[in-house]
């Protein structure tokens, strides 16, 4: 892939206080696909952290930072595309809904909202973050799901080739289901996985058309 990447130097900017304790922020990359540029933080990846279990919050990991920082520029890619079809907004019912199904990923609420103090992440900053996945999601869907058609030829060359070894090495003796009892399921994972590689290309695209500039390495 071919990205502009630039590093520059000493570009730091505010200082914020959150859960007694305070965090310097810094611009860490830019991220400008034609319609507008796209600023992402440090507390950008701190938040986006702090919405996946078990990961680290303090003195986290570079590797852990690179991963949040790899998935934010995709996704501000994403949502520069989705943000031109007004009708994909979601409604104020399926952003409480997701923050609820965002919260059951951890032990309790109040173990929640200390991972969101402690990243500064106010409720309102994260019914926005929450906003935008939807708006992603949606758009993914519009742009890819609805758009796959999985043949009748490549589920039973799935059954053959991959289903029925797969079966035989995990489940040695047992009766191999047929093809028809294992049909959805197949078409299931053909569909998710021409998804994926659909979004892959679209990304490749992106990214090679955006100007990626890196201000601050993590």
């Amino acid at each position: 892939m071919k990205q502009l990447l630039k590093t520059l130097v000493l570009v730091l900017t505010f200082s914020s206080v959150c859960a007694a304790q305070q965090v310097v922020d810094k611009m860490v990359a830019t991220v400008n696909a034609g319609v507008r540029t796209e600023l992402i933080t440090y507390s950008d990846l701190m938040w986006q952290l702090a919405l996946q279990p078990n990961t680290q919050l303090d003195n986290p990991a570079s590797d852990d930072l690179n991963r949040a920082l790899r998935l934010l520029i995709d996704q501000r890619l994403i949502l520069q595309e989705a943000e031109k079809l007004p009708t994909i907004v979601p409604t104020p019912a399926e952003i409480a809904a997701a923050r609820g199904e965002l919260a059951r990923n951890f032990p309790s609420e109040p173990a929640f909202r200390e991972r969101l103090q402690r990243v500064g992440l106010t409720s309102e900053k994260l019914d926005e973050i929450i906003e935008q996945r939807l708006k992603m999601e949606k758009y993914l869907d519009f742009r890819f799901r609805n758009f796959v058609v999985i043949s009748q030829k490549e589920i039973a060359d799935y059954y053959r080739d991959v289903f029925v070894p797969r079966f035989r090495s995990r489940f040695a003796g047992r009766i191999v289901p047929t093809l028809e009892q294992t049909r959805e399921e197949i078409e299931r994972n053909l569909t998710e996985s021409k998804i994926e590689s659909d979004i892959d290309s679209f990304l490749d695209t992106a990214r090679e058309r955006a100007e990626i500039v890196m201000l601050n390495q993590v």
